[in-house]
């Protein structure tokens, strides 16, 4: 028998809040935290800003001084992420006041890349001196992409199955949607699920600014357009974001509260170009299509808000609204739609996550978070973008979809509980 599958916590670690009430307070002030980045040099960069983690304490996210001092920033954003989310749902697979079968209980924790950090800091060290003895002896335990699910497990005692979804940009997505197949099908009974990244470092903004993937616009608060006429590409951000996924009896024993149901899940790929999207947009929109099936869709009783991929890249926005309008027709035109990267940046391994949370929160509280700087939008991108402002609406679907490199889309259905 299948299981229904809840939500009953929420972590985040972003430019625009390092827990979840500040993060939603400000994606509804409409709030950017894009920044001209002054972590490290950008004399010469063509791309000098991104979403950046600021006022970031480690140790009050249950890290002490020698896990800090031992981890890559990836993993340290993780575990800030699934400790908020772990204490939010009540959760507990230690001790006698264990409330769950530590071997029923995994983690899903993505990274696109892993501990970027690490790895080129130990090639320094390696190409100053030639013989390999000075690079560190934690190097492939710290940078390697799969620690974050293993520290994010070793803490929380979880035994059940442990693993890194690795899809680009649609990683933490594919994460959460796995999971939510893995308990509703009867394999585990909730999974920290989610996705980190910390790739706004100088290697990271020169290879995908000289990949033209990324925006060159010098003023940080109007450089993310998604759905612009004057879009020129995404902006990187830091962060990571966990959400606990539960079978719906097991919460409901434990009175666990529920931010919203699971209800779908669609998983397909472009099978077209290493970076570009499919541009007629019918790979995303099969990909939107499961998730609505599988959600039991009904036009004539849902009414949807869809939290989009929407990075401000030419090629995706246009091909991603094609999609909206080949899996729903004309009630693309009726669904309220919004690209919060606008204001958190695109988190690449992370973002589908952060965007997850944001789409459960829209549901409960009844808001739509607005895309901000759509102050001449595209032609091409005519569906209800929730220009500027937040704005309410009696909402009971939501869908967040996310589209990677190397043609991995996933989309989550998600209902109002």
């Amino acid at each position: 028998m299948e299981r229904r599958v809840v939500i009953t916590g929420l972590g985040v670690v972003s430019c625009i809040g390092n827990d979840v009430r500040t993060f939603w307070e400000n994606l509804v002030a409409g709030v950017c935290g894009i920044e001209v980045i002054d972590e490290f040099p950008t004399d010469g960069f063509p791309v000098k800003i991104g979403g950046k983690v600021r006022n970031f304490n480690p140790e009050e996210y249950g890290m002490d001084r020698p896990f800090i001092r031992k981890q890559d920033p990836f993993s340290i954003y993780a575990m800030a992420a699934a400790w908020q989310a772990v204490g939010d749902s009540g959760i507990n697979a230690i001790g006698p006041d264990a409330n769950i079968d530590p071997y029923r209980f995994g983690v899903y924790m993505g990274s696109g890349v892993g501990g970027f950090d690490t790895i080129v800091r130990e090639v320094e060290h390696l190409f100053e001196d030639r013989s390999g003895k000075w690079v560190s002896p934690l190097f492939i335990p710290t940078m390697i992409a799969n620690m974050a699910s293993g520290n994010v497990a070793i803490k929380f005692g979880a035994m059940g199955s442990c693993l890194n979804i690795q899809a680009a940009c649609a990683t933490s997505s594919h994460a959460i949607g796995e999971a939510y197949r893995s308990i509703k099908h009867g394999y585990a009974d909730a999974f920290i699920a989610g996705g980190t990244e910390k790739d706004a470092i100088p290697m990271g903004l020169s290879g995908f600014a000289n990949a033209r993937a990324l925006s060159r616009e010098p003023d940080p608060k109007h450089a993310c357009l998604p759905f612009n006429a004057d879009r020129g590409g995404f902006v990187m951000a830091d962060g990571a974001a966990a959400l606990i996924v539960e079978e719906y009896e097991h919460a409901v024993a434990r009175g666990a509260h529920i931010y919203a149901e699971i209800v779908g899940y669609g998983a397909t790929c472009d099978a077209y170009h290493a970076t570009a999207p499919r541009p007629d947009g019918t790979t995303q929109a099969e990909c939107i299509r499961q998730a609505l099936a599988e959600a039991a869709y009904d036009p004539a009783k849902d009414r949807m808000y869809i939290n989009a991929h929407g990075t401000g890249t030419k090629m995706n926005d246009v091909a991603e609204t094609m999609a909206y309008k080949l899996a729903l027709g004309d009630d693309a035109y009726k669904a309220h739609i919004s690209s919060t990267k606008s204001m958190h940046g695109h988190m690449l391994g992370a973002t589908g996550a952060v965007e997850a949370i944001a789409t459960v929160l829209a549901l409960q509280e009844g808001i739509i978070p607005p895309t901000i700087n759509l102050d001449n939008p595209d032609p091409e991108c005519d569906l209800d973008y929730t220009p500027n402002k937040a704005v309410k609406a009696d909402i009971n679907l939501g869908l967040s979809d996310s589209f990677g490199f190397g043609g991995h889309n996933a989309c989550l259905a998600f209902r109002k509980i």
